[in-house]
């Protein structure tokens, strides 16, 4: 079996994420090809799709999220993702389970005794009139009943898992700042959400092994669990594992991929990019080993937001009020990596001021 190197899976990442070349995709093509944008940070899936479009300006997703093409919702890892509208239909009901189980992980012993049943029919009760409401109002308007449980648990369990919810614009939407208010899902689009097949067929848990591919592979099956959360995909990977190709990583762990997805000469120059907090590219894997050095590991689950150099996580960036991006080295620069390092700094600072600073520096304290 054919081992791909750890570089040779970089570059395929890189090629799959759109960070390899900027696409000419349009931005609601590009939410779909990547599964979703983490974004729990809502601004961020803005740099996330500037750093991998060649015509990318945030009118256009803001309009998406405007016009009901794509939301912001509780889903792959518990964590809020903007996803596709088709793609919260289809993929909610499969995530159901899980979002159950982790929000119980947090708040089993707050949450003990309450009829969880119940608890769903009480919200749905009170979102029954359209009102958008935000998790704390959700919590208190049940509260009554689960006197002992805390707004917070019943809350979380609300709006993270029992009723599929959005959360509304403004939240989201480009340099505005705007507090959560959450509508059932199914009210928001005007459509019902796919439900389970009951014949113990999986579709959605397929459709999902082929997408993941898509957008991250080659991977190994824990790195398709590490990034959605769900339990029995096995059974997903068995029905498909005819249509996949494998490989093994240096570390000898099966990889699994889509027979023509791209997988670049590992010697294929890889430009600078500058990814948003929490961005999928790192989190979408088990082993993160092909993008960022187990050393710098914490980064990817901090909110840090990083630079890739040569492919790899390679430096920190943050911006000032006055619009300069600041990077911070992992590692000592080259001059030539110096001077693309800068360059793309001060495009992206461009971006994030809506053309009203191009500075970048390097922050010679660092590295």
């Amino acid at each position: 079996m054919t081992v791909l190197t750890t570089r040779a899976l970089n570059r395929a990442t890189l090629a799959r994420q759109l960070l390899l070349d900027r696409a000419d995709l349009s931005a609601l093509d590009a939410v779909a090809h990547l599964c979703g944008l983490q974004a729990q940070e809502p601004q961020e899936p803005f740099i996330g799709l500037w750093s991998r479009l060649s015509a990318f300006v945030p009118a256009q997703l803001s309009d998406l999220l405007t016009g009901r093409h794509v939301v912001r919702t509780h889903l792959m890892r518990r964590t809020v993702h903007l996803v596709t509208a088709a793609d919260a239909l289809a993929w909610r009901g499969r995530h159901d389970a899980m979002l159950r189980q982790r929000v119980l992980g947090t708040y089993r012993r707050e949450l003990e005794g309450v009829d969880l049943d119940a608890l769903a029919a009480a919200g749905r009760a009170v979102m029954a009139d359209g009102e958008p409401r935000s998790m704390p109002e959700l919590a208190r308007a049940v509260a009554g009943r689960w006197p002992e449980a805390g707004t917070r648990p019943l809350g979380e369990m609300l709006v993270a898992a029992l009723i599929p919810m959005v959360q509304l614009p403004p939240r989201g939407l480009w340099r505005t700042k705007a507090g959560v208010r959450n509508v059932p899902l199914a009210s928001w689009l005007g459509r019902d959400i796919s439900a389970p097949t009951g014949d113990g067929t999986d579709p959605v848990g397929q459709s999902l092994v082929r997408r993941y591919l898509a957008a991250f592979g080659p991977a190994a099956s824990a790195d398709l669990r590490a990034w959605c959360g769900l339990a029995g995909l096995p059974r997903a990977v068995a029905a498909v594992r005819e249509e996949l190709v494998t490989f093994r990583d240096e570390r000898g762990r099966e990889l699994l991929d889509l027979p023509g997805a791209p997988r670049p000469d590992p010697d294929t120059p890889a430009p600078v990019r500058f990814l948003p907090a929490f961005d999928n590219a790192i989190l979408g894997y088990q082993d993160r080993g092909r993008i960022i050095d187990d050393a710098h590991r914490g980064l990817s689950v901090a909110g840090a937001r990083v630079v890739l150099v040569d492919g790899r996580v390679a430096a920190t960036w943050t911006t000032t009020e006055d619009g300069t991006v600041t990077v911070a080295p992992l590692r000592r620069f080259t001059r030539d990596e110096r001077t693309a390092v800068t360059g793309e700094g001060e495009a992206v600072a461009a971006f994030l001021s809506d053309g009203g600073s191009r500075r970048a520096k390097i922050d010679s304290a660092a590295g």
